[in-house]
């Protein structure tokens, strides 16, 4: 992928129904038209990239991001039952590295990003830092998030591919 090319990243969120709908940051994106929301697994793109905690690579910029970014957006409870629902759809599956939640309901905690989080690191890491302001600019605390990883950020942006991303994560903790 050409870092030049500038174009926005499709964002998909697969959104399982089990939060708040007053705090669903996948929702907002979607009522903004910055994500398509998917309330079927069967139904998401099978060529985007999944954020996928559990992954064994990194996100970076080798990985060919142009069909989009598929975030899942249910509860933390619920995350190890439904990503076995999506192994079966054969996506590229990727990781995002070491990140701290701007988010109220999990602020400082690393690795607890909500959909709105996800998307905007997903962003920075691929070179769509202005993407990812926007993304997070629907949201009153979304400056938190670029504020507290924003060395980071600028460090994984760098990466050629995921082992160069998991490299500059081992000096965050």
């Amino acid at each position: 992928m050409n870092p030049t090319d500038q174009r926005d990243i499709p964002l998909y969120i697969y959104h399982a129904g089990q939060c708040d709908p007053k705090k669903c940051t996948g929702r907002k994106l979607a009522r903004f038209d910055l994500a398509r929301l998917y309330d079927k697994i069967s139904r998401l793109p099978r060529s985007a990239i999944l954020l996928d905690p559990t992954a064994e690579k990194a996100l970076s910029a080798a990985d060919d991001y142009r069909k989009g970014v598929i975030v899942l957006d249910c509860s933390w409870e619920e995350v190890e039952r439904v990503f076995p629902e999506l192994a079966k759809l054969n996506l590229e599956h990727r990781a995002l590295p070491y990140l701290l939640a701007g988010n109220p309901v999990n602020f400082g905690r690393p690795f607890k990003l909500n959909s709105a989080e996800a998307f905007a690191a997903a962003l920075c890491i691929l070179g769509h830092k202005e993407q990812a302001e926007k993304v997070l600019s629907k949201f009153n605390w979304g400056h938190s998030f670029l504020e507290l990883n924003k060395e980071p950020l600028e460090e994984y942006a760098t990466a050629k591919n995921s082992t160069e991303i998991v490299e500059i994560q081992s000096h965050y903790f």
